[in-house]
């Protein structure tokens, strides 16, 4: 028996047997999460897998993570460019994930988790400067009205509902309903991140875009049948025509409802449950934005010296 895990004998006997592919394939199965996020599980753990040559994964070690996570800042130099730290973590988690599953006293594929040590590199949270002016906003949201109706309502959509872009090209027209009154119109959101369900609330002048386009483009199946990829070239090119600076993206649009919408008097909750945030505290980071934006502690001194000044 080693390190405390109690395997019954025959358990041991028949997943010795399994192949590292057996493995993973069910250590995926048991994750119910979007197309998105199995396929990037997917790609981290061949990842590592290629890393580590012929090596089976229940031989892996600490060491062998280390030097995973090392050759991912080389690579990157090697590469002239630098990846963040967020990245890095993201193609860790999968890793974390697997050997913590199957270090399961339950499950027993491996008799040790070599990753349970491993530091996860720092993230800084740069989120709070992804975001765009009230003006920004206005010149993308020109640029793509300009560039037709489909793309303004991808826009808009994103700006006003606050979607990720993989919520968006899951949208599905029967997604929409109204309230029992009858008054507002509601999106459920089926494929959010993890699998969670959240209601978002439709502005008046957002559905009736969406009615004009689904005149026009028909109205079955998904809302907008795009590749995520496809969206973010869209937004590309309105960046570009608006000749804005910033390297904006979908996700900038997203952080953009946040920040807007705190500015302008909506609740920590309301935004969270918006967003669909499983916990205040990622909410809360938009906070520190909205305070530095509406006023700094310089206005404040300034104020005090004004009569002087």
């Amino acid at each position: 028996m080693e390190h405390g895990i109690e395997c019954l004998e025959p358990l041991e006997k028949e997943q010795e047997e399994l192949t590292d592919e057996e493995i993973v394939n069910m250590f995926l199965a048991t994750y119910h999460h979007s197309k998105n996020t199995l396929r990037n599980y997917k790609y981290a753990i061949k990842r590592f897998q290629n890393f580590i040559g012929q090596k089976r994964l229940k031989d892996v070690t600490w060491r062998d993570i280390e030097l995973y996570k090392l050759s991912l800042l080389k690579e990157d130099q090697n590469n002239n460019r630098q990846y963040a730290a967020a990245t890095i973590s993201v193609l860790l988690a999968p890793l974390r994930s697997l050997y913590k599953w199957g270090n399961n006293p339950n499950i027993c594929c491996f008799t040790h988790d070599p990753a349970a040590s491993v530091k996860k590199p720092k993230v800084s949270n740069n989120s709070s400067r992804h975001f765009l002016t009230r003006n920004e906003v206005i010149k993308i949201l020109q640029q793509l009205n300009t560039m037709g109706l489909r793309d303004y309502a991808i826009g808009l959509t994103l700006v006003l509902l606050g979607l990720r872009v993989s919520e968006l090209v899951s949208m599905e027209w029967d997604d929409f309903h109204t309230d029992p009154m009858g008054t507002s119109v509601w999106l459920t959101v089926l494929n959010g991140k993890g699998q969670k369900v959240r209601e978002v609330k439709v502005p008046d002048k957002l559905w009736n875009l969406l009615r004009l386009y689904r005149m026009e483009h028909g109205g079955r199946g998904k809302v907008f049948p795009l590749t995520t990829r496809q969206v973010q070239r869209i937004i590309e090119i309105a960046r570009k025509k608006a000749d804005l600076n910033k390297n904006v993206t979908p996700h900038w649009l997203r952080h953009t409802n946040a920040t807007l919408a705190l500015l302008n008097g909506a609740t920590l909750q309301q935004v969270q449950q918006t967003l669909g945030h499983s916990h205040i505290n990622t909410t809360q980071q938009y906070i520190h934005t909205v305070e530095q934006i509406k006023k700094a502690a310089p206005d404040f001194v300034e104020d005090c010296l004004k009569e002087v000044l």
